[in-house]
């Protein structure tokens, strides 16, 4: 068995992966995989003409971020013994795929690493998606080292650790195939957003560990198929938070949260309305909604696991006391 695959998911980013693979080429001594989402542009002949050394899984369908990866890696499922899950729009540094596969190998409790997450355009500073490494507050919801909500820290070497997380980010995640696999892999009706934070809570409910390692560092762009802007972000993070939550906690847990969150979330929906975000706050109504048509859903039959993130109301803090950084916590 091989040791290690890099596999970026793609829809439609043919001006991307022009513009991203040549740094994964040149940087990674592991096999580079593209899984394509049944594009509908050119992505395709540009991977064969001018990527030869890539090796290209061709899916059906449009599956998502979720479901994409559960097919491209069931297709290559007992060839490795570790993947790189890598975003189309990151560009990455020498030795950074080595470096956290070496990461991996050294304790077996380990399921997953993540690289210091930068901006691309501005990189100085920490990017969106994973920025210092993960966590999640008591009533569900996701914050960064580096990136609270909208607040976005400089990279002055204060996340140049290594830490226990609670997530791992999906931009750029290093994970042991077996228990991706094991484990069912990401939740393919998530179809994006929220995947990684649900399947590393399972996996750490499971006994397993997750860790940033702030020693390798990569640059991503953020929201190169689906933008910041674009309400239906909004709705997919909202209605996979929910679903994420009651995924993982126990029956009486889970109502004592939901019902905050009902409040919460309402209050979420009058900022984007007072920000003139008429759109983003429809989607939060319309996330609760849907949710509440998934009620097939099961809930946790394990033991609830215990969480790296220290802060219990992300909202309080950030908003009421003013607590905009990590640090300030």
């Amino acid at each position: 068995m091989a040791k290690a695959a890099i596999v970026i998911l793609n829809y439609n980013g043919e001006e991307t992966l022009n513009k991203f693979l040549p740094s994964v080429i040149e940087y990674s001594d592991f096999p580079v995989y593209v899984a394509d989402n049944a594009s509908s542009d050119n992505s395709i002949d540009l991977l064969e003409e001018n990527f030869p050394q890539v090796r290209l899984i061709s899916l059906n369908q449009n599956y998502g971020f979720a479901g994409g990866y559960n097919e491209a890696l069931s297709s290559i499922q007992g060839k490795y013994t570790y993947y790189i899950l890598l975003n189309s729009d990151v560009e990455v540094t020498a030795g950074w795929d080595q470096q956290l596969i070496s990461y991996l190998e050294v304790d077996k409790r380990l399921a997953g690493v993540q690289p210091k997450i930068l901006s691309f355009e501005r990189k100085e500073y920490f990017e969106h998606a994973g920025a210092g490494g993960g966590f999640i507050d008591g009533f569900g919801y996701p914050y960064c080292r580096g990136r609270v909500f909208d607040t976005i820290e400089k990279d002055k070497g204060q996340y140049d650790d290594e830490l226990l997380v609670d997530w791992v980010s999906g931009a750029c995640m290093a994970v042991r195939a077996d228990l991706f696999h094991e484990s069912g892999g990401f939740e393919s009706s998530f179809f994006a957003h929220m995947e990684e934070i649900d399947w590393c809570w399972r996996a750490r409910c499971q006994g397993y560990q997750f860790k940033y390692y702030g020693k390798v560092k990569v640059y991503h762009v953020g929201g190169a198929t689906l933008a910041r802007s674009n309400p239906r972000k909004t709705y997919l993070n909202f209605r996979n938070n929910l679903s994420t939550l009651k995924r993982n906690l126990t029956k009486a847990t889970w109502f004592r949260i939901y019902f905050a969150r009902i409040f919460f979330d309402l209050l979420a929906a009058i900022v984007f309305l007072i920000r003139g975000g008429q759109e983003h706050a429809k989607m939060v109504f319309k996330a609760h909604k849907d949710f509440r048509k998934g009620r097939n859903l099961d809930f946790s039959d394990r033991k609830e696991c215990k969480r790296n993130g220290k802060i219990q109301l992300l909202l309080w803090e950030y908003y009421i006391r003013g607590r905009k950084k990590y640090a300030d916590f």
